[in-house]
């Protein structure tokens, strides 16, 4: 299988489940970096597990910051 043949399978099961955010291969490589971090593991050892050659790049793939708190939501006010 090519990456461009796993990437049209990821894209028609997200289609078909009803994704509206375009999903793909490094979308699962995301989850997974963050999801490790989340749960108190290393940015090193991501890197490695990742194969990447720069702990750089392993932070892109890190969605931590990303997260939206319910503090920060409780800031918006509506007057």
């Amino acid at each position: 299988m090519t990456r461009h043949d796993a990437y049209t399978m990821v894209r028609r099961r997200a289609v078909a489940g009803g994704a509206v955010a375009k999903i793909g291969n490094h979308s699962f490589r995301g989850t997974g970096i963050t999801t490790y971090l989340l749960n108190e593991g290393t940015l090193e050892l991501a890197q490695e597990m990742a194969n990447h050659s720069s702990p750089r790049t392993t932070k892109l793939y890190d969605r931590r910051p990303d997260k939206i708190t319910q503090e920060a939501i409780e800031r918006i006010r509506i007057e």
